[in-house]
């Protein structure tokens, strides 16, 4: 795969497990999934975060940790998406995990070919 393959997988990475910690270290994220009417899943979702990030950084050796990372967060980032419409967000403040979503779905289907 080429360089920009690498640099979507570590910007991903990096970007979960950003996400994924600042629940445990900022209120934000929580008072965020309180938002969502989600908070019962925080820990989860948080974890989720993680443990994809790690995952995609692992499936750089071992590509079957890329292809359940890819598309795990590839799931998370739809629902995700679905939420924010849900809630009425709106198209742009919801186009982040549309993003996300987008680039994982990538990773995902690049991974399987």
């Amino acid at each position: 795969m080429g360089v920009i393959y690498f640099i979507l997988i570590w910007f991903s990475a990096l970007s979960f497990l950003f996400y994924g910690s600042s629940y445990y270290l900022s209120s934000h994220m929580t008072d965020e999934f309180k938002r969502y009417g989600l908070e019962k899943f925080a820990l989860l979702v948080s974890t989720l975060q993680i443990l994809g990030g790690l995952g995609l950084i692992v499936g750089l050796q071992f590509y079957p940790a890329l292809i359940i990372s890819s598309g795990g967060l590839a799931l998370l980032m739809l629902l995700g998406f679905l939420v924010r419409l849900k809630i009425k967000d709106g198209f742009w403040r919801s186009l982040p995990a549309f993003m996300y979503f987008v680039m994982n779905a990538y990773l995902f289907y690049s991974s399987l070919v």
